[in-house]
Formats: C-alpha cells, sequence, structure tokens
C-alpha cells in the first residue's frame, strides 16, 4: 500500500500521460510501491542526489489493454531494453553531487568491460536518479551518463522544506512533468500570508513556508511537489505510467477527452 497523498498524485500524472500519449513513443510502468520506496531513499541520502538502479520483471508484461490506451500514432517496438515489462526491483547504488553520482562503486562493478559499459557500467536495465529540490530535467552529465543505459533514465526531482542548504533551483529550462504539485492552491495561500518576499529569504532566514504541504516524509521533511521525466539516450520523451499490483494504472478507468 502507498500513502493516500501519493496515490491521488500517481493518478493525477496518469490522466496527464494518456492527454499527452502522442508525444511519446514507447511507455515504462513503474509499481507505485517503488515509488514510495524512491521517495523515501531521497530523504534518507540529503542533500546528496541518489543514483538507482532498476530492474524489469520479465514474468509481468504490460496489460495488453493498458498498452493499447496509451500508446500514441507514432509508438516504437523495441526501442529500449526491458520495454513492454514492469519494473520489479529497486536498488540503491550510489549518493552524490550531480557529477559524481553516476559512477557505479566498487561492490556494484563486476570487473569486466566496465570501461565499454560507461561509468555506470550497465549493471541494470533503467537508471533513475534524483534532483533534490531541483525540477526533473536533464543536466549535460545526466545527458552523457545515459549513453550507456540499455533502457532508459528518469529523474524524479522533488521540492521540499525546511530545505536547508537546498534552496529550490527553478532557473532552467526543459520540458516539465509535474507528479505532485498543487500550484492554484500555493499561489492562493501565498497571497494570503503576504509572501511578496523571494523565496530564498525564506528559505535561508528560517521563515514559515506557508505553501500546501502534499505529504510527510519519513525525515519529517514536508513535500511540496514533486517531478518525474524518463528519456531514451536518443533524446526521445518515455511516458511513465504509475500500475498496481494487478498492473492496472492507479486511476483506472480513466474518463477524459484522450478515451474517448
Amino acid at each position: 500500500m502507498v500513502e493516500e497523498w501519493l496515490a491521488r498524485a500517481m493518478s493525477d500524472y496518469n490522466r496527464a500521460s494518456l492527454e499527452k500519449k502522442e508525444s511519446y513513443v514507447a511507455s515504462l510502468h513503474m509499481p507505485g510501491p517503488i515509488l514510495a520506496d524512491l521517495v523515501d531513499w531521497c530523504f534518507q541520502s540529503l542533500p546528496d542526489e541518489i543514483l538507482v538502479g532498476l530492474e524489469v520483471d520479465n514474468s509481468k508484461p504490460h496489460r495488453d489493454e493498458v498498452d493499447e490506451l496509451f500508446k500514441g500514432a507514432d509508438h516504437r517496438h523495441g526501442l529500449f531494453a526491458g520495454q513492454g515489462s514492469i519494473i520489479g526491483e529497486a536498488h540503491l547504488v550510489n549518493r552524490g553531487d550531480s557529477y559524481s553520482v553516476h559512477h557505479l562503486p566498487e561492490e556494484w562493478t563486476d570487473g569486466l568491460f566496465t570501461e565499454s559499459r560507461g561509468a555506470r557500467g550497465a549493471r541494470f536495465t533503467h537508471w533513475l536518479h534524483t534532483h533534490p529540490n531541483a525540477p526533473a530535467i536533464p543536466s549535460g552529465a545526466d545527458a552523457d551518463a545515459a549513453q550507456s543505459t540499455e533502457g532508459v533514465d528518469l529523474i524524479l526531482g522533488v521540492d521540499f522544506s525546511p530545505a536547508g542548504p537546498l534552496p529550490w533551483y527553478d532557473d532552467i529550462e526543459g520540458e516539465r512533468r509535474p507528479l505532485a504539485k498543487d500550484e492554484q492552491k500555493g499561489e492562493k495561500e501565498a497571497e494570503n500570508a503576504g509572501a511578496n518576499r523571494p523565496r530564498w529569504r525564506s528559505r535561508f532566514f528560517g521563515r514559515s513556508d506557508r505553501r500546501p504541504v502534499l505529504g510527510k516524509a519519513p525525515t519529517g521533511h514536508s513535500i511540496h511537489g514533486l517531478e518525474l521525466i524518463a528519456f531514451h539516450r536518443s533524446g526521445v520523451g518515455i511516458n511513465v505510467i504509475f500500475v498496481d499490483e494487478e498492473g492496472l494504472p492507479y486511476g483506472w478507468p480513466f474518463q477524459s477527452d484522450a478515451t474517448k
């Protein structure tokens, strides 16, 4: 089971994934409990980023009715390793800054062909790393590391408080996919609080953060927003669908223009 706030967030994200399906050439299905673990590991490892290896379960293929619903006109078969299988395992592999996090520690390498496999050694099919208090948009180092990924790369951005030495960094261009963020409510509460002061002043001088709280991390941090993207090393985006233990998307069945 996952917490109610996260289940709602995954339902909203899946609905957006359905509406945007024509923007993607393939999809990746992630179980909700694995996302819950990823969020927990992110907070337990602050202020570092974390690198997580994801392995698919070949005995659990995507459900045909789900694939058909989320398939866009430009869908491509056989684009990446593990395509069509649900993610089955997640392993916390490394933690560090935006560059060092992509390198595998010795205990995760087998010593064979590691140079030809790239910094990560291609140990897992898919890879995910976090952006604490930063949007889920790939940097140059992220794009370079993805070249040795056989599956897809994912980035999880987390907006939280108290921020400590990691104030929210938002000055980045790129396509963003919010997983959970109540912008309208946040703006209203900020206005009611007279919060026209720069956000960095609130963060660094310890003033109360009145933004809406989506959930609480096990570390006590307040979670204000989540973002998630997935991309193939060729540069195309991959549509992420969050599924339950039956392989059905959170929020299923969907009622929207995209299903008509």
